[in-house]
């Protein structure tokens, strides 16, 4: 390991002190600059990874910081694929959640959906049939409302999309959500691949059901596994993004797992956490660590 990255709009360096006498870490010399610092580690420093991020986690909650053990390896050149889920994490909504508010049946669609994410309804496709079994006689127009009135981007998106495509990664957007919106965001951010589940709409109405396979946590697993293969480069070479237990799968086979403002039970199994920034974070961290 060679860094420890710390990013916060209100980071300070009293924070960051804080956190380096917690790992009896030299402070001597560190400030914070532009919401973030970042600390070489010393090659004799002997505690492990998962020590430090037993000690920083605790920490980063009572502190709201971010922060990210960057090994040397960790650089933007190593990766060629870079995969997202798409609900609460490349966009900061829940699409099948809308949808239902106009359905008056928010409430019952939301609950089924964190329950799902919580990993408390262990399939996701009967938690998914469930869901859009709610939805039947909804309007087909209400997708592109939600899409107009509804949907934005989660801060940090659109730079990490850049990012991306500056250092020639592909892109993938992977989602147990559904292809109405996948297909929009591939076409607003000039996506490489995308994959979701397709709902059935029968005379301008959505029937309660989807099409085809449903779009689970094997299924996404598979979709990077495929991509990669495709791509010509080990599952270890690209990064994956997401927030719910239904990503877990995928996150296990990437070389950089990142859970952005995640389930705790996704939390504990990823590599990188963002819980207070966008996910620009990523592309700091590997400026920082180059």
């Amino acid at each position: 390991m060679s860094r420890l990255f710390f990013s916060s709009k209100t980071l300070t360096t009293a924070q960051v002190h804080t956190a380096l006498d917690a790992l009896s870490l030299p402070t001597l010399g560190v400030e914070v600059q532009d919401q973030q610092a970042c600390i070489e580690i010393p090659e004799a420093y002997t505690l492990p990874k998962a020590a430090i991020t037993d000690t920083m986690r605790p920490l980063s909650r009572v502190h709201q910081f971010d922060f990210a053990i960057l090994e040397s390896e960790f650089q933007a050149n190593e990766f060629k694929l870079l995969a997202m889920d798409m609900d609460s994490t490349l966009i900061t909504i829940e699409c099948i959640d809308e949808i239902a508010d106009f359905a008056g049946k928010k409430k019952e669609v939301s609950e089924i959906t964190e329950a799902a994410m919580r990993g408390e309804i262990k399939d996701f496709s009967e938690s998914l049939n469930r869901r859009v079994a709610l939805l039947k006689g909804v309007p087909e127009s209400c997708l592109q409302s939600v899409f107009e009135e509804r949907l934005r981007l989660s801060p940090g998106a659109e730079e990490l999309i850049a990012y991306a495509k500056a250092n020639k990664w592909k892109t993938l957007l992977v989602s147990g959500g559904f292809t109405f919106f996948t297909d929009k965001m591939k076409e607003v951010l000039g996506l490489d691949y995308t994959r979701s589940n397709t709902l059935e709409i029968v005379d301008g109405h959505l029937t309660g059901r989807v099409l085809g396979t449903i779009v689970d946590a094997e299924v996404k697993r598979e979709t990077v596994l495929e991509t990669c293969a495709l791509l010509g480069c080990e599952p270890s070479r690209a990064i994956v993004v997401g927030d719910g237990s239904n990503d877990l799968k995928m996150m296990e086979i990437a070389g950089a797992s990142v859970a952005f403002h995640a389930k705790p039970v996704v939390q504990e199994k990823t590599d990188f956490c963002i819980n207070h920034g966008g996910l620009d974070s990523i592309c700091k961290w590997f400026e920082a660590n180059s």
